[in-house]
């Protein structure tokens, strides 16, 4: 009888732990498949945005950055309620007002970001959001409770070190920049930074308290931004100047289109990896995207790399390893 319990214990917890295998196979098949989608989907991205934004349009250059968002918020909020049309998850019981506020802080900090150019030079913004993750993991922990074992923290900082090393690009010395100190351009960074972590904060509130579904979130969050926008395109006045400039040049429709698509599938893939991971991991996705398709011009057109970028890859590859082996999340009590 004694026997029989025994094999009866052993039984279930191989079985048990045959189930644990299978669950983590399948988070990290599902995880690579999130992070594919973010990486192809925002390299796209990143092409129109950069023909959209620096093309010449006859003797007019492109200036309507709320009018750009307005449009590829309306894209992401159809393709999401498509899906939910089609998927039917449920009810939805999350806070309308959790969405309001992510939605803010979500726009705030693109704007923050997009409008901080103007200010610093595109490699100093890539380098200042490229520890994004830092402050969505410390607002995590003060704003929606979030616990991490110690280590994650370590690992999480080798790879925005890692990252950081790798996209800082040597500049040669002048006096402009001897004499520059921290400006309205550095300040925007610090507030999209922020205002990062305050979207980190609500996402992992809607995930733990709600149970929020990817394209519930999305939807939601890009209504209210819907909103918001449409209220500042009127103030500002942006919306009429821009009606003009796409009736002169109408082939603008066409980028913003292409370019609103390539946001919402990678805005689904990002929903996704928010829902299912969270925040944190998301950010680490999406701030190594850059090292990632960098690295990948190199290794595929022989482009040579400084000892300290290989130093950051690898300070990279090893803090990836080590997050996704020992730097599981603490479940909250």
């Amino acid at each position: 009888m004694i026997k029989d319990t025994t094999v009866v214990e052993i039984t279930k917890g191989v079985t048990l732990q045959t189930e644990r295998t299978r669950s983590m196979q399948s988070n990290s098949r599902n995880l690579a498949i999130c992070a594919v989608g973010i990486f192809v989907c925002y390299f796209y991205y990143g092409i129109l945005q950069e023909t959209i934004t620096k093309g010449q349009y006859g003797e007019e250059k492109f200036t309507y950055t709320l009018a750009l968002v307005f449009v590829q918020c309306i894209i992401n909020a159809l393709f999401s309620r498509g899906v939910l049309v089609f998927t039917n998850p449920g009810h939805d019981a999350t806070s309308t007002s959790l969405y309001a506020i992510c939605s803010i802080t979500y726009l705030g900090a693109m704007l923050a970001s997009n409008h901080s150019l103007q200010h610093v030079t595109y490699p100093t913004q890539v380098l200042a959001k490229s520890v994004k993750p830092i402050p969505v993991m410390i607002l995590g922990v003060l704003v929606a409770r979030k616990r991490y074992p110690l280590a994650k923290y370590f690992f999480v900082l080798m790879i925005v070190i890692g990252v950081a090393m790798f996209m800082y690009k040597d500049k040669k010395p002048a006096k402009a920049m001897e004499d520059h100190t921290i400006g309205f351009g550095e300040v925007l960074l610090l507030v999209s930074l922020t205002l990062d972590g305050l979207t980190g904060a609500s996402q992992d509130r809607m995930r733990s308290d709600y149970q929020t579904k990817p394209h519930n979130m999305m939807m939601n969050v890009n209504l209210w931004s819907i909103l918001w926008l449409a209220i500042s395109l009127i103030i500002s006045g942006e919306g009429l100047e821009f009606l003009g400039f796409a009736q002169r040049h109408p082939v603008v429709l066409l980028y913003m289109l292409s370019f609103s698509v390539a946001s919402a599938l990678g805005q689904n893939f990002i929903f996704m990896t928010v829902t299912s991971f969270g925040p944190l991991t998301c950010s680490i996705v999406t701030t190594t995207r850059k090292f990632f398709t960098i690295l990948g011009s190199v290794l595929i057109f022989g482009n040579p790399m400084l000892s300290r970028q290989w130093l950051g890859t690898i300070l990279v590859f090893i803090g990836l390893g080590l997050d996704s082996r020992y730097g599981k999340e603490k479940k909250n009590k």
